[in-house]
């Protein structure tokens, strides 16, 4: 299935709210874009998603062995929880449309390992006896210049908030489906690092969290009226309704 093609808009913030991580262009300004088929929240065409209440954490030992092994590789390279999940996100989309979600973590700690120089892509092919895909390059540059913590909420409980409709070159949190779309602050959850800078090198910047309560109707033409859907959403996701 192909990928969703996004323009890109690189506005600057309204005074007052906090940059976003700048956008990657490549040759002659080109814009590289990250907004990949692993953000499959609210896609349609792929059914409905199946749940069994007595459903084992893992369905076979070798799933809890990569999940162990993403463990130690994650501490042994000290990778955040950004860079983490970016791994998988660089993914081939047919790969990562056609395997588990243990692979998926098997995938990223492989992947980690090789980039922080802990084995090679030749010996992990050794061991494995055949071919061993990893997760495609990197695209955004390392973030080298976070900017300061925000340290005061900018919305209240109550508030109303538009997600800004941003396409961004690497890692974010903030899902595809929510851009651009207004829902209600309600809660502010705490001062947290922003995953789309922790995803690209060492640069920090913290900033307060909301759950922001959005309308289904409203993010999607079939969306039932009244069903709420709750996203936890950083500072700098946001700009005033």
């Amino acid at each position: 299935m192909p990928c969703r093609q996004h323009s890109a808009r690189d506005t600057p913030p309204a005074r007052g709210e906090p940059a976003l991580p700048p956008v990657a262009r490549g040759p002659a300004g080109k814009v590289l874009l990250v907004d990949g088929i692993h953000d499959l929240g609210g896609r349609q065409g792929f059914g409905t998603v199946g749940y069994s209440p007595a459903e084992p954490v893992f369905h076979h030992r070798w799933e809890a062995v990569a999940r162990a092994l993403l463990v130690v590789v994650a501490g042994a390279v000290k990778a955040s929880g950004g860079e983490f999940r970016h791994s998988i996100e660089r993914m081939e989309p047919g790969h990562y449309l056609t395997s588990s979600y243990y692979e998926h973590w098997l995938t990223a700690a492989a992947t980690l390992a090789v980039e922080h120089g802990l084995v090679t892509h030749s010996e992990l092919e050794e061991r494995a006896g055949g071919r061993f895909p990893l997760s495609g390059p990197v695209l955004a540059p390392p973030a080298v210049a976070a900017g300061p913590d925000v340290d005061t909420p900018r919305f209240g409980v109550g508030d109303r908030v538009r997600v800004r409709e941003w396409h961004p070159p690497g890692h974010t949190r903030s899902p595809g489906y929510v851009r651009g779309k207004t829902g209600t602050v309600i809660r502010v959850d705490g001062i947290h690092s922003v995953p789309d800078i922790e995803a690209h090198g060492a640069a920090r910047r913290r900033e307060p969290t909301y759950s922001v309560r959005f309308d289904a109707a409203d993010l999607w033409r079939d969306g039932q009226r009244g069903v709420w859907i709750h996203v936890d959403l950083w500072d700098s996701y946001l700009e005033r309704s």
